[in-house]
């Protein structure tokens, strides 16, 4: 069983040529039960100014036997109904150790107290996407969100980005003026229907310092003791130095709410792998204590490196037919080099 289902893996990936395996059956076939000879067809004349086709061989991908669908290679062999390490965020498998909680606290509060400004960070895949998800998803109609991920370029380019983030035109021949007076009049619109407007940032570490001024100044549109606008800062931990800068102390005054997102300790890992199994149906124990403890120590807790070392793990139980992942099983994957992001985790700081 394991070398079948090691084929059928193998297969979905491995290029042939069909031209190949069709000349071959076909001339094994005339060997072993010679036919008559047809007639001859009458030879076609050929034209000088009409090119003959020419006969192309192409390798194509393998159509026999069909591929799985994605995320089901080995969910069958284990008894799951999902892939559990999916490396896109999931709110539906988020696992709540108490640095989440209190990043999502954090979160929470800074929208439902009116905070100006939000600040959360934290390493890369700590898992700061998946929070932001999970509290979008949980927000009601009174609030409108406007997400903009991976924000880039001039003042007028990111109020560009706003606009289109809040469902607002914005044509690229209006001036800056005209662009900012039809976002003014939208918030106090929406403030006037009884809805307050939330903008969130995601990887915000990659604005400047001028973005992060021109937001504060999307600030002072607020008037009164009611917040019109408020700001969701989510990035890596650069953004917390940037807005550490002395340059900078307008806007750090402005952060009512922050927090930054660490990585897991082992007693935290060895709660999140049997979590995801569990949410993605698995019905026993599928990773050993020591091969959860292996993960942790070279993934350093990380969220996503957890995730890929994990999913990768899995991948190899299933090509040896085996249902429960051991230290020796991780290790072969380190041991081969799949694992690219090995040297990643050295560079992330432990809880």
């Amino acid at each position: 069983m394991t070398r079948q289902r090691s084929r059928k893996l193998f297969s979905r990936i491995l290029w042939f040529d069909q031209d190949v395996g069709s000349d071959t059956a076909a001339g094994t076939e005339a060997v072993s039960n010679p036919a008559p000879e047809p007639p001859a067809a009458p030879v076609p004349e050929v034209r000088a100014d009409v090119p003959v086709p020419r006969r192309v061989r192409s390798r194509i991908l393998s159509m026999e036997p069909q591929p799985a669908s994605q995320g089901e290679i080995y969910t069958e062999h284990f008894g799951l109904t999902s892939r559990p390490f999916a490396l896109t965020p999931d709110p539906d498998f988020l696992y709540w150790p108490q640095s989440h909680q209190r990043a999502y606290t954090m979160l929470e509060y800074g929208i439902r107290a009116n905070s100006p400004i939000t600040l959360i960070t934290g390493e890369v895949g700590a898992g700061k996407t998946t929070l932001l998800l999970h509290l979008i998803r949980s927000l009601g109609p009174e609030i409108r969100v406007g997400l903009i991920s991976n924000p880039h370029g001039s003042r007028a380019e990111l109020l560009r980005w706003v606009l289109h983030a809040l469902e607002q035109p914005a044509d690229l021949n209006e001036s800056y003026v005209d662009l900012f007076s039809r976002f003014q009049n939208f918030l106090l619109s929406e403030y006037a229907a009884g809805r307050s407007v939330v903008l969130i940032f995601d990887e915000a570490q990659n604005l400047t310092a001028e973005a992060l001024e021109e937001l504060r100044m999307f600030i002072n549109i607020n008037s009164g003791k009611d917040e019109v606008l408020q700001l969701v800062l989510i990035g890596q931990p650069e953004l917390r130095d940037l807005v550490s800068q002395p340059n900078m102390r307008q806007f750090a005054q402005r952060v009512a709410a922050s927090y930054h997102l660490t990585a897991m300790d082992l007693k935290t890992v060895r709660g999140y792998i049997p979590h995801r199994l569990k949410v993605a149906g698995a019905q026993k124990r599928i990773f050993t204590r020591p091969a959860i403890d292996l993960v942790h120590q070279v993934t350093r807790g990380v969220p996503r490196l957890v995730n890929q070392l994990c999913d990768l793990a899995l991948v190899y139980a299933f090509t040896r037919g085996k249902r429960t992942v051991t230290p020796a099983t991780v290790q072969q994957v380190l041991d081969d080099g799949v694992f690219f992001s090995a040297n990643a985790s050295r560079h992330t700081s432990e809880t």
